[in-house]
């Protein structure tokens, strides 16, 4: 049974700091990480690789976006294990019409982490958003305060007398950057949502893709420099 779950953002991205950046998977909204993000996240393989070998993840789950995978690698490599791409990790670009996509993404991840329940240690690179959602589901609090700085670690702890997977655990880390050498940059919380009259301003998505089939479905092996389609 799944005792711990460590949930980091992804390293600094490279279009923060040029709009010349190539898509490595084509995806228009997949930029790669910069230099200063590929340090970071081999600080976090650092990191993982000086904790005692039962703390130490025991399986990868990323995200589908390149910076997400990019960010996994060196754990993967520094800890032996491969990476398993999940779609339940990703952003959501597609339109909706409930709002800011980022308000259902409570949603989403409550209905993934519900079946993820007969696993060791997880590690799981994703976004900011995705990581607050997935860190309010598991506590079982919606409301929160949480700004997730890139690479930066949550950290929570199965309950001992905890029954279902989600509200069962208690946070030991919250979006910490300590093992990082400047610490946790660029944050980012909810509140960053744009807020016009006291109302989330509707956010279109990414027109075009409503109908689009996500595939492939359910969690795909990467090889590091392997790329699942989203």
């Amino acid at each position: 049974m799944v005792e711990t779950i460590y949930i980091a953002r992804h390293g600094y991205r490279l279009n923060w700091d040029t709009t010349i950046w190539k898509s490595e998977t084509g995806l228009p909204r997949d930029p790669p990480l910069a230099a200063y993000g590929v340090s970071q996240a081999e600080e976090l393989a650092q990191h993982f690789l000086s904790l005692p070998e039962d703390e130490r993840p025991t399986i990868i789950f990323s995200s589908p976006y390149y910076r997400c995978l990019q960010t996994a690698r060196p754990v993967s490599k520094a800890l032996g294990l491969p990476i398993y791409v999940e779609h339940g990790l990703s952003e959501w670009y597609s339109p909706t019409n409930l709002g800011h996509p980022f308000i259902t993404l409570h949603e989403k991840e409550k209905t993934w982490m519900s079946v993820m329940t007969e696993l060791e240690i997880f590690f799981m690179p994703c976004h900011a958003a995705t990581t607050i959602a997935l860190t309010r589901e598991l506590l079982g609090d919606r409301n929160i305060p949480l700004r997730v700085g890139c690479c930066s670690i949550t950290e929570v702890k199965k309950k001992p007398d905890a029954s279902t997977v989600l509200a069962g655990w208690e946070p030991k880390r919250l979006a910490c950057g300590a093992h990082l050498k400047e610490g946790a940059t660029r944050d980012w919380g909810f509140e960053d949502i744009v807020i016009a009259d006291g109302k989330v301003v509707a956010d279109p998505g990414q027109p075009g893709t409503e109908h689009e089939q996500d595939h492939p479905v359910g969690l795909q092996l990467s090889e590091h420099e392997v790329v699942a389609r989203m």
